[in-house]
């Protein structure tokens, strides 16, 4: 089942190559994105509908990567849907359309390859792919703005991988004579690692890695990219690649806890998730663009997980279950921008007005992923961030939880501020393109994953528990 999902996108841009239809496409990217839910399903259900195909050395499914592995899958399949109404009426020429697929699929692939991994080499080469897959996608528009995002993405990011690779190196001295990557080796004899080296190594790759993750303050080219990319890319973007680079982090993270070096780690990973608030509440108040404003709520968010993870126990729990809620909701919200672009052609909050009024569809669920993403009952983020508070205060972190509901509180009201004034103030129909009618491919994503979100935050169904916490063991 792996190398279905691994081989299929790479066959479907051959087949794209050689026909050159522009309904193909979207055929293609549908198949794909169906392909990977039906997989990544069987995987957690533990379907064995396709025996003959044996396990690969070098990419598996297991208790923790399977959480990544499904909520990419539903996301994708989300932003394919989504994709069919947003290209539909598009003036692109097919050549466009058709790289476009062509970079949406091996950006896919590339994280998938990235989450399947079972050696850090090979995540890393991967990890890389989705900078030059995701790289074409943000200059789509080939506007000043989006080439800026995308050399700005691109350096910064080539930078943070380069990093990264150090940071392996590293990793190889510590481990002395294993000469091995594979987790499962590393994870075995972490015992016997050199511990100064070992350190050294997690800085590079924390930070290096962490900049794909989009932690403070190696942040730089999130908030430019998520805004010059097309809405489906930057749902993709913000609820796909980041996670991505978040597991590397933590199967880096749990060989730092096997080799006693977690305390360590938690230090760093304490001060990266702080300064991704800090920095979110600091500039949320000065953004007029809704897409950066949404960018900088997703640094918010990677911080938070970076807290869990610290945190360990229940605080790792909460970590995951904040994974999933913040990646169904930000696609959601990131789609739901795509609709307000189309009907006002701008990304500046201060011309949107009246949203309610002029595409109430739209208007309700932009309102919804807010309320979702700031974590008001019954989201499933109150449950997650409900118990960081409670571990923080456990652990007798109580200054660090004031600072924490502090920073959130902050950003809650910018971001509300924002979002109400662009749902409920006083319309004015000049700015509005009202011959614009939106497809039911860009309403029905977004209410299929805020209604997952808001129902786990109310009921989590017993098999979705135990994935949990099978995932968190050893943290």
């Amino acid at each position: 089942m792996t190398s279905l999902i691994l081989l299929f996108p790479l066959l479907a841009c051959l087949i794209l190559f050689i026909f050159k239809n522009r309904a193909l496409n979207n055929i293609m990217l549908n198949l794909y994105a169906v392909l990977h839910f039906v997989v990544s399903l069987a995987y957690c259900m533990d379907w064995d509908f396709l025996p003959m195909l044996k396990p690969c050395k070098f990419f598996a499914v297991d208790d923790t990567n399977k959480i990544f592995l499904m909520v990419m899958s539903i996301v994708f399949l989300a932003v394919a849907v989504y994709n069919n109404g947003y290209l539909k009426n598009s003036s692109a020429l097919t050549r466009k359309l058709r790289h476009y697929t062509y970079m949406v699929m091996f950006f896919v692939f590339s994280m998938t390859g990235a989450i399947l991994s079972t050696n850090l080499g090979i995540a890393w080469v991967f990890i890389e792919g989705t900078t030059l897959a995701s790289a074409y996608l943000i200059y789509f528009h080939k506007t000043k703005h989006s080439i800026e995002a995308a050399w700005k993405y691109v350096f910064i990011c080539s930078i943070g991988i380069a990093l990264a690779f150090v940071g392996i190196i590293l990793l190889t001295i510590a481990t002395g004579n294993l000469n091995s990557l594979f987790y499962s080796d590393l994870l075995n004899n972490a015992s016997l690692f050199n511990p100064f080296w070992l350190k050294l190594a997690f800085v590079f790759i924390l930070f290096g890695i962490g900049t794909k993750m989009g932690l403070a303050p190696v942040h730089f080219w999130l908030p430019d990219a998520h805004a010059e990319a097309p809405s489906p890319i930057s749902a993709l973007l913000s609820a796909t690649l980041l996670n991505s680079a978040f597991l590397m982090i933590v199967n880096v993270f749990r060989v730092m806890t096997a080799a006693n070096c977690d305390s360590y780690a938690r230090i760093m990973l304490f001060v990266m998730g702080f300064v991704s608030l800090f920095v979110t509440a600091v500039f949320v108040y000065h953004i007029n663009n809704y897409k950066r404003m949404l960018a900088y709520s997703s640094i918010e968010n990677m911080g938070i997980l970076a807290i869990g993870t610290a945190l360990g126990g229940v605080g790792m729990l909460a970590a995951m279950i904040h994974l999933i809620g913040h990646s169904l909701i930000k696609a959601s919200f990131f789609l739901t921008s795509g609709n307000i672009l189309e009907l006002y052609g701008t990304k500046k909050i201060k011309s949107v007005t009246g949203l309610m009024k002029s595409d109430r569809k739209t208007g309700w669920l932009w309102v919804a992923s807010f309320l979702g993403i700031a974590a008001f009952p019954p989201s499933v983020l109150f449950v997650s961030e409900f118990f960081i508070v409670k571990t923080m205060f456990l652990k007798g972190h109580y200054l660090l939880s004031g600072l924490f509901l502090l920073l959130l509180t902050i950003v809650l009201y910018g971001l509300g501020k924002a979002v109400i004034k662009m749902a409920f103030s006083s319309p004015k129909e000049s700015e509005v393109n009202t011959e614009k009618k939106l497809s039911w491919t860009m309403y029905a994503p977004q209410i299929v994953l805020l209604i997952l979100a808001f129902v786990i935050g109310i009921y989590m169904p017993l098999g979705l528990t135990e994935m949990i916490i099978a995932a968190v063991q050893g943290f």
